[in-house]
Order: structure tokens, then C-alpha cells, then sequence
């Protein structure tokens, strides 16, 4: 495939997929990089050099291919979101992108959305972990080490609703009252409404990407995590259909709650992953009250929002939380904070969250040494007291970097542990 805008690196090689899905990776893979909008051009280029050097480490290389959405399409191509950037991430089948900013105005509701969606990149994951000397607001951070799937194609985050006061909101209140019997239910006076959807096929991928990952990673639990005592027959059968989707392709690794006390006696046998449930409200809470019980969260699009977010927070803030989109045999990785334009080009920020992420794209990429070194090289430094402006002004005797500083650091230490 060739593209107008995109530079295809002379050198590298392409991932490929067999049939079964199967990537083959190459020790020289062409990736597409996005910088992204505001900070991205700060974090950008400050975690592409730290994957360089835990490649290098390990005896092999990244070829970035630069690819554009946001404020860098719109000066290339005059648009948010061109088609041969989503086409460039498809083809190439794993990248890694900055923050992007959704102009008012642009067409979409959420640029990273739409990414998503284009690419059907259905499952957020995103894990939470303590890196030691970063500071947190609870007492022992170090309890967290969470992988939480969010749903990333449904839910309210469909984009079905309708403004209210227009005609469409007016026709599907009609129905609502009229056709389907809940005359008594909606306020009169101007309203929105939305519909939340939420399907078997989609929660079926979402919950075996997470079975499947904490077999892989010898994770003890998945727990899904729903409003099903509220939301019966969209949250309740998110619930329904997790357990199903269990039963059905992991017979003989997973376990129910119920099961683990009825016949193991509260001891979970070896190579076995035990799927529960929570309430989202409750889970809130057991996040900072039982912090050690749980592995691995499986749950809707809008509950994965809050819950991960509000693990984040535990362990010292979005600003070092990383994340990763997946679809089949795709992988997008990106870090969870947005773009803070003020602090644009400042060479300021903390770059942890978009270098933990390029960590994710490492281990997607069967690369563990690497995805290793990255994060110990991390965890050195910032426990080291060198740190960017953010953590230093909560650390007692650190040293103050900038992006690059940080980034250079980080790289240091990597050549040291390796």
C-alpha cells in the first residue's frame, strides 16, 4: 500500500498475521508512531527513544513510520482524522499514540473513539501498577497491580442519543411513552435521550480477551464488574453473558466464585482463573478497601472509564498510567491522560504514562525482555528521586528534570540493567 502524506522507513519489516491470527514479528518491525496533540509532541518523542534503546538492549530494532491525526493531520491533510492514517494502523497492525485533542466542532465526539471504532479495537486495557518512590494518596499503593478491560465499542459511548428540544428526541420519546408503555417515566419538559447498548458478541470478545490474558500472565481472578441490580437487561446480561462465555470455551481453567467454596474449600487449584462479580458502586469501594483481592476487571465501556481512573489515582495519578487498545491481532497503544495543551512544547511533563504504554506494545509484541527493562529502567529512575516537574514538588530531595531529561534517564538506566 502507498500513502500521500506517510513516509513508509526504507528500512524494516512488516508484522504479518497468519490465518489463525497469529502475529509473526519480525526483530526489525516497521510501527506507526502518533506524537499526538498538546504534550505529545513532549512525550512523543521522549518514549520513542527509551522503546529504541530496550530494543537495542535486546538486540533488535523499531522502525517508527510517522503517522498524523489532530492538530497534525489538519496542517497535512486539512482534516481530523485522514484515512490513510487508520489505514497505515491497520496494516501495520501494532502502533502507539499520544494524546489527541477533539477540536469543537470536528465531527466527532472523541477522536480516540473514533480510532478505536474504525479499527474495531475492542477491548481497553489498561494496567495499574505502583512503581516504587511515586507518590500516592493512599498507604500502601504497592497493593495495586490491576489489569482492567474496559469495552471499548458500546455502551453509552455508542453515540445514540438526541439533543433535546429537536424532532428526533420528540419522536423517540413517543415511542418510549406511546409504543412501549413507559408513560409515566420521563419528566415533561425538554429532555435528552440516550440508548445504551450492550450485546452479546461484544461482551463475549471483551470477557475472553480477559480470561485469556490472565491465563497467559498467571493472574488468579477476572471479575466483571456491572450495575446489573439497576440496568437488569443491559448490565445484568453483561454479567450473564461473561459467565456464559466462561462456561462455554474455558471449562476446564475457570472457576466460579461459588465453585471455589463449594469444592476447593476457599483454595484455588493451579492453572485455574476464578471469574466473579462485583457491583460497579461497590467495586469503587473494594478498590481501596481490599485492594490485593483482584487481578483482572472485565467490564462495560462507561464503568471502565470510572474504575480504571479511579485505580490510576491509587498509585500516584494519570500522569504515569499507561493503556493499550486491542482488537484481533491489532494493537494501539496510548496512555491514559489527555493532552494538556498549556503545557505544550515545554519539554515539562512526565512522559511515564506514553513509555509504560509503548511497555504494552513490547509485550504485545512477544517482546518481554524489552517491555521488562523499560519498566524496571523506569522505576530506577524515578525512585532515584530524578523525576519531572509533578513528582518532584510531592518528593523531599529529588532532582528535577525536564521531558527529555527524563527520558535520557530513564534510557541510562536501561543501558546499566541491561
Amino acid at each position: 500500500m502507498s500513502y500521500d502524506q506517510i513516509e513508509i522507513p526504507e528500512a524494516g519489516t512488516k508484522i504479518t498475521a497468519d490465518e489463525d491470527g497469529t502475529l509473526q514479528v519480525p526483530d526489525d518491525p516497521i510501527v506507526p508512531i502518533l506524537h499526538g496533540d498538546g504534550i505529545g509532541k513532549d512525550v512523543g518523542p521522549a518514549a520513542q527513544g527509551v522503546l529504541d534503546a530496550a530494543a537495542a538492549a535486546t538486540g533488535r530494532s523499531i522502525n517508527w513510520m510517522r503517522v498524523y491525526a489532530g492538530e497534525s493531520a489538519r496542517e497535512r491533510y486539512d482534516e481530523n482524522l485522514p484515512q490513510e492514517t487508520v489505514d497505515a494502523i491497520r496494516d501495520y497492525r501494532v502502533a502507539i499514540k499520544g494524546p489527541l485533542t477533539t477540536p469543537v466542532g470536528a465531527g466527532f465526539r472523541s477522536l480516540n473513539v473514533a480510532l478505536r471504532k474504525k479499527l474495531d479495537l475492542y477491548a481497553n486495557m489498561r494496567p495499574t501498577y505502583h512503581l516504587d518512590g511515586v507518590p500516592s494518596p493512599v498507604k500502601t499503593p504497592e497493593k495495586m497491580d490491576m489489569v482492567n478491560f474496559r469495552e471499548n465499542t458500546e455502551d453509552v459511548y455508542a453515540g445514540i442519543e438526541w439533543e433535546a428540544g429537536t424532532d428526533e428526541v420528540e419522536t423517540v420519546r413517543e415511542f418510549v411513552e406511546e409504543e412501549m408503555g413507559f408513560d409515566a417515566t420521563i419528566h415533561d419538559g425538554p429532555v435528552g435521550i440516550g440508548v445504551k447498548p450492550i450485546s452479546e458478541f461484544g461482551t463475549k470478545r471483551l470477557v475472553r480477551q480477559a480470561i485469556e490474558y490472565a491465563l497467559e500472565n498467571d493472574r488468579d481472578s477476572v471479575t466483571l464488574v456491572h450495575k446489573g441490580n439497576i440496568m437488569k437487561f443491559t448490565e445484568g446480561a453483561f454479567r450473564d453473558w461473561g459467565y456464559e462465555l466462561a462456561a462455554e470455551e474455558f471449562p476446564e481453567t475457570t472457576i466460579t466464585e461459588d465453585e471455589l467454596w463449594e469444592e476447593y474449600d476457599g483454595e484455588k487449584p493451579e492453572d485455574v482463573v476464578v471469574v466473579k462479580d462485583r457491583i460497579a458502586d461497590n467495586m469503587l469501594q473494594q478498590l481501596l478497601t481490599r485492594t490485593d483481592q483482584y487481578d483482572v476487571l472485565a467490564m462495560p465501556n462507561l464503568n471502565g472509564d470510572y474504575l480504571s481512573d479511579a485505580a490510576g489515582a491509587q498509585i500516584g495519578g494519570l500522569g504515569i498510567a499507561p493503556g493499550g487498545n486491542f482488537g484481533d491481532g491489532r494493537c494501539l497503544a496510548e496512555p491514559v491522560h489527555g493532552s494538556a495543551p498549556k503545557y505544550a512544547g515545554q519539554d515539562k511533563v512526565n512522559p511515564t504514562a506514553m513509555i509504560l504504554s509503548g511497555r504494552i506494545m513490547l509485550e504485545y509484541l512477544g517482546w518481554d525482555d524489552a517491555a521488562d527493562l523499560v519498566r524496571d529502567a523506569v522505576e530506577q529512575t524515578i525512585s532515584s528521586k530524578q523525576v519531572t516537574y509533578d513528582l518532584h514538588r510531592q518528593i523531599e530531595g529529588g532532582t528535577k528534570l525536564a521531558t527529555s531529561e527524563f527520558a535520557d534517564a530513564v534510557v541510562e538506566n536501561i543501558e546499566k540493567l541491561s
